[in-house]
């Protein structure tokens, strides 16, 4: 007999989708999905693109500081890696697009593993010190390296080709991007139903316990890196595609404090709150942008007004995390639990 919502089995509890509702939900989501470039404007298009990279490096992010507990500041560096190996493979070797991107994740996940052994011996503020050092020395690498990366010039990349189209357009980048961010959700919301996600939860929660009950820290820090800087480098690779040209700049100190908050404002150690603070990131100064550009103002009266959107984007973050700390994934989870018991209240 089944009492509440509790399961039958160790399977059922398991399950990514424990009900009919969330797996009808599912469909009508994947076919808005589906049908969605065929209504949005090239513009939108472009911001989905733009938010479907974003998510998932921040979901490579959430494995590694929401899951795990380690504190990076080194994402744009694999980033960067990543996208600088699928430009260098594209234009230099022309290899085929798939091979390019894994390729992209291989490298960038080589270098998480690197700078992830000092996560051993420090950690929190100084693990994130630490890995600022990454970004350091890949800006290096891409700016004095010209031979390989072009220097500050960077790599003109030619658009990617897929069962022999050629992505030139968002549209059609949109069909690259979003099932690769669908696999990266799947890939990430089924690791923590395993040993390994289980592991990362521990050591998050108390390392030092973690270690007495036989997990082994120093395998399991470097694999969540390692996991972590793979998604970076494949979001990486998918930002040289869309954008078509990559310089040292294009991967600043700003975009790892970018994925962090939106770690934070998502909700740390849960998918979804990748998903939602990805989105809230990319999409919120888009938006304050579209608010100043509409209002009537004099040309100076905008220029003056840019910053103060800035200003503003980032008081939110702030009052965001002030009034919820647990991040947009903790809402959502209120709403609904509101709509499960509607019109009834507790």
């Amino acid at each position: 007999m089944r009492i509440g919502s509790a399961k039958q089995s160790y399977a059922g509890d398991q399950a990514l989708f424990d009900s009919s509702t969330q797996k009808a939900w599912l469909v009508v989501a994947a076919a808005a999905l589906v049908a969605w470039p065929f209504v949005a404007s090239e513009y939108v298009l472009y911001l989905s693109c733009l938010v479907a990279i974003n998510i998932i490096s921040t979901t490579g992010l959430n494995i590694l500081t929401g899951y795990t507990g380690l504190v990076s500041l080194g994402q744009s560096a694999f980033m960067g890696l990543g996208a600088y190996t699928a430009a260098i493979l594209q234009t230099r070797y022309g290899t085929p697009l798939v091979l390019n991107l894994l390729g992209a994740g291989v490298v960038a996940m080589l270098a998480g593993m690197l700078v992830g052994l000092p996560s051993l011996r420090v950690k929190g503020l100084y693990l994130a010190i630490a890995t600022i050092a990454a970004g350091v020395i890949t800006h290096f690498i891409f700016q004095h390296f010209a031979d390989l990366t072009g220097g500050p010039s960077g790599i003109s990349v030619p658009p990617a080709e897929m069962f022999g189209a050629v992505l030139d357009t968002s549209f059609k980048m949109y069909w690259l991007v979003l099932p690769l961010t669908a696999l990266a959700l799947l890939g990430a919301a089924n690791l923590f139903r395993t040993r390994i996600g289980r592991a990362f939860i521990a050591i998050r929660d108390r390392d030092i316990s973690a270690e007495v009950l036989g997990i082994p820290l120093l395998p399991y820090k470097l694999m969540s890196f390692a996991i972590s800087s793979f998604y970076a480098g494949v979001a990486g690779g998918l930002f040289a595609y869309f954008f078509r040209a990559i310089t040292p700049e294009s991967f600043p100190l700003i975009m790892s404090i970018f994925f962090l908050a939106a770690v934070i404002v998502g909700g740390m150690g849960t998918v979804l709150g990748s998903v939602l603070g990805a989105v809230f990131m990319t999409l919120v100064p888009e938006l304050l942008k579209i608010l100043v550009s509409v209002l009537p103002l004099s040309s100076n009266a905008t220029l003056i007004l840019s910053p103060v959107r800035t200003m503003v984007f980032g008081a939110l973050i702030v009052l965001f995390l002030i009034f919820e700390p647990l991040g947009l994934a903790e809402v959502w989870k209120r709403v609904r639990r509101f709509f499960h018991l509607w019109p009834f209240k507790t």
